[in-house]
């Protein structure tokens, strides 16, 4: 389980990348997030306060020669997260680096994670389980794929609903131990790439519907009733979504599709009711178009049978 009050331990480019790899190898080792964390906090106690790298005594890290570019997350697509379930979602990218970087070194370590707030005060960060895999495309670029693994019981608060910020790091330890208290860090590359793309998350959403009488006489009244909720993330259940415009609408037997009955409103607990005429055989149902925090859905139709 992922901690989400470390983040606030560590703040700015040190942060966004020692904080939240999975786990790194070093000089052969392999280091906990908590270890990393340490590492990131040593780092920043001997900064000047503008840079995580700034103390004259331990010496500054190089620059790496590597970028990042092509970043997608979930192919494009927002990401959503009910109240429990782990999702999963890949990440893919292209790395181009000076020919003598090997991504493959046991004391070399990258990711691409994402991140709400700013650069320098991120307000969460998440990123995947395991480290990219990546194909060498020549011997300076690389095509990589990681993920993004979200706990939503465990990590997300509501306001987490939002457009985040994606950003890549890379760390060579150069056989520097990073538990060490004598870091040399004039041998230690760096580097960071902000705003490489933007992904949203989202809260999951269900819609219910119910038409009834049934059967029921052509002319007569039918009163259709559902309800729109969406997880939320703190208290781990699914709360009605209020004021939202939602759409009743009508598949007649035998077509394959729904046309637009009327628009109407949830209520202040999510709930949606409305009536209209028995006219023909066929299936009622809701249908949400979503808002940036919470995606689209559509109830699976309730058949009416007309008489």
């Amino acid at each position: 389980m992922r901690i989400r009050a470390t983040v606030a331990a560590v703040s700015g480019a040190l942060a966004l990348s020692a904080l939240a790899v999975p786990a790194a190898q070093a000089d052969g080792s392999s280091y906990s997030k908590d270890d990393l964390v340490k590492a990131a906090q040593s780092a920043r106690q001997a900064a000047d306060g503008k840079s995580a790298y700034a103390a004259a005594d331990d010496g500054v890290p190089y620059t790496l020669d590597l970028s990042f570019s092509n970043v997608k997350v979930n192919k494009g697509k927002p990401i959503v997260a009910g109240i429990a379930n782990q999702v999963t979602v890949p990440v893919t990218y292209t790395v181009t680096h000076a020919e003598d970087i090997d991504l493959n070194a046991s004391d070399f370590v990258f990711d691409v994670e994402i991140y709400r707030g700013t650069y320098d005060e991120p307000k969460n960060i998440l990123w995947g389980d395991d480290w990219p895999t990546c194909t060498q495309t020549s011997a300076t670029t690389d095509s990589c794929t990681g993920t993004i693994d979200v706990y939503p019981g465990d990590e997300l608060v509501n306001a987490d609903a939002a457009t985040w910020k994606a950003i890549g790091y890379a760390i060579d330890w150069n056989d520097q131990d990073p538990m060490s208290d004598d870091i040399d860090w004039s041998k230690v590359g760096y580097v960071d790439q902000d705003a490489l793309t933007t992904t949203k998350l989202q809260r999951y959403s269900k819609l219910t519907v119910n038409a009834s009488p049934e059967p029921v006489t052509k002319g007569k009244t039918i009163t259709v009733t559902g309800k729109l909720t969406r997880a939320n993330w703190e208290t781990h259940k699914y709360a009605g979504y209020t004021g939202q415009s939602v759409k009743l609408q009508f598949r007649k037997k035998g077509s394959t599709t729904y046309s637009t009955v009327k628009t109407i409103t949830t209520n202040s607990t999510g709930n949606l009711s409305t009536t209209v005429k028995a006219s023909a055989d066929g299936y009622f149902r809701y249908s949400f178009a979503g808002t940036s925090t919470t995606p689209a859905v559509s109830a699976a139709g309730d058949f009416v049978d007309v008489k």
